[in-house]
């Protein structure tokens, strides 16, 4: 392996720490679950580091890392859910939010003709989210080990929701830009 495919590893790296961090979720083990989870936290922050500071942007990557962070986020999300830590609406509107995301991305690549070179690149909002995300199920884990007042999970709840939604939104406007764009480009 070089070490220009350093940030694609890891990206799988993290896909793969998925499986046994939902394991520990599920198995009550909040400690392992924490370490594995920060673990995985620290590759998304390295992969994407690395992959700027060194010019190892690849397209592979520019898939592989959000794609990473969703599988995790989501199943550790769903995780949460099922031993009682987190909300269905939060659950629901991450999902949907993901979804809409995935599926935009999708179509806007298809349908604006764009190179089979150009990258993928998340909005800042989005990367807040993903940061803010993150933090929210390490302090769900953590407040499993050291127990806190459950304002302070309600209160997380609600700056999680409010983040999805602005990115959420962000990303329909930054389509909608593109939309535009593309028409005054090709008028009919």
């Amino acid at each position: 392996m070089s070490f220009s495919s350093l940030p694609n590893a890891l990206s799988i790296l993290r896909i793969i720490l998925t499986v046994p961090v939902v394991m520990a979720l599920l198995n009550h083990q909040y400690f392992l679950a924490m370490v594995l989870f920060f673990i995985a936290g620290v590759t998304d922050a390295l992969d994407g580091w690395i992959a700027k500071r060194y010019s190892f942007q690849s397209r592979l990557g520019s898939i592989l890392d959000p794609m990473a962070d969703k599988l995790l986020l989501v199943s550790s999300f769903v995780a949460l859910y099922v031993i009682g830590l987190l909300p269905l609406w939060l659950l629901v509107l991450v999902f949907l939010r993901d979804f809409m995301i995935v599926s935009g991305t999708v179509g806007c690549f298809i349908g604006s003709g764009t190179s089979k070179n150009d990258l993928l690149s998340p909005s800042k909002l989005s990367k807040i989210n993903t940061v803010l995300q993150i933090a929210l199920v390490l302090f769900l884990v953590m407040v499993q080990i050291y127990p806190v007042s459950p304002q302070y999970s309600t209160v997380f709840f609600i700056i999680i929701a409010t983040s999805t939604v602005l990115s959420g939104a962000d990303y329909m406007w930054i389509w909608v830009e593109q939309v535009i764009l593309q028409e005054k480009k090709n008028p009919q």
